[in-house]
């Protein structure tokens, strides 16, 4: 099996140190749409959050309601500038003593940051376990299959609240994660956790080789393919899909990330606010590239334009094995569904479905 890293293809990309593709990539796109297939995604930063109040605490520092998180949730947060901007986005794991926080490559060390400098007297103990821990992912309809065949783990399906109307009544929210993704443990210090792609596997480094034999009839798919299937299901990534302006409700966010009953946290007033007025400056969409002019993806940062006025920019763009070329992008919300868009050499088309 061919082996090509994302460093021997972009060199200067954020996700050098993991498998680009293993020599074909639009069969590893397939695999992940209609079956199951293993990613190696161990280039993200995973974060340990030890300690007896580590719930409530990061209840008070981040977007989601975590004060009853108990071991086998699991869901995803954010921390936001006092402005409200994104600046950090993680997915959780905990396992009754510990919460597992792993987010982008490169963005450990600024949550790190904020975290042990809101520690004061917490009874908590953050530290950077990314040579610890690893995160693997199966992904594709049969992903929870291959896990309880292959590692002995049923998972339930994840849950997510539907993000209230503007001007909601008071409970309309539970107080619960407003997403919750079921975790179990396997192996020697290993969790499975249910994500709507499929489920992460959090895997001690020293256990990596007993994980991966568990797992050796499982087609392996290059991180290229997964990005391509994280694009056609409109799923943002911070740093990509986001900029330093970003507010939750531009980036789709809100559903898995923040609960908007909760108790005060950094930023709270601006997401309160936009969400009461119900018109957030920016929306993501996806977009149909028609791919005439040049077969090439166009860069992360690339600008959307309209008439030759610049109403967005690039986030992520693929080819996909079914639907061409497409990509996240983060516009301005008075762009029309039918505008005529254009993103470098290619006409760009908002899929409105």
């Amino acid at each position: 099996m061919t082996t090509v890293l994302v460093q021997d293809l972009e060199p200067a990309s954020a996700d050098v140190g993991v498998p680009a593709h293993y020599g074909d990539p639009m069969r590893e796109q397939r695999t992940l749409d209609t079956a199951v297939g293993l990613v190696d995604r161990s280039n993200r930063d995973v974060l340990a959050v030890p300690g007896e109040e580590r719930a409530s605490w990061l209840h008070t520092l981040t977007t989601q309601h975590l004060s009853e998180l108990r071991a086998g949730q699991g869901t995803e947060l954010l921390v936001l500038s006092p402005n409200g901007h994104v600046e950090q986005h993680a997915l959780v794991a905990e396992d009754g003593t510990t919460a597992w926080l792993d987010t982008e490559p490169g963005a450990g060390a600024g949550l790190l940051k904020y975290l042990t400098m809101m520690r004061f007297f917490t009874k908590v103990e953050p530290r950077d376990a990314t040579g610890e821990m690893a995160v693997l992912s199966l992904v594709g309809p049969q992903a929870v299959a291959a896990a309880a065949a292959r590692l002995g783990v049923e998972l339930a399906e994840p849950r997510v609240f539907d993000v209230p109307g503007p001007k909601f009544a008071t409970g309309s929210v539970p107080n619960a994660p407003t997403a919750l993704y079921d975790v179990r443990p396997f192996g020697e210090g290993a969790l499975a956790r249910r994500v709507p792609l499929g489920v992460d596997l959090l895997v001690p480094r020293s256990s990596l080789d007993d994980v991966l034999t568990a797992l050796a009839e499982v087609p392996r798919a290059g991180l290229w393919a997964y990005e391509a299937i994280r694009v056609a299901h409109r799923m943002p990534r911070l740093g990509w899909e986001t900029d330093h302006r970003t507010i939750p409700a531009e980036a789709g966010l809100l559903a898995p990330a923040v609960h908007l009953e909760k108790g005060c946290y950094r930023g709270q007033e601006t997401v309160a606010r936009v969400h009461h007025l119900g018109r957030p400056p920016r929306r993501l969409v996806l977009l149909h590239l028609d791919g005439i002019a040049t077969d090439q993806p166009p860069a992360q940062g690339t600008p959307v334009t309209l008439d030759g006025r610049t109403v967005g920019f690039v986030g992520t763009a693929v080819r996909h094995h079914e639907l061409g070329m497409i990509a996240l992008a983060l516009l301005k919300r008075n762009v029309a569904e039918d505008a005529a868009l254009q993103v470098a050499e290619s006409a760009a088309a908002i899929d409105a479905s």
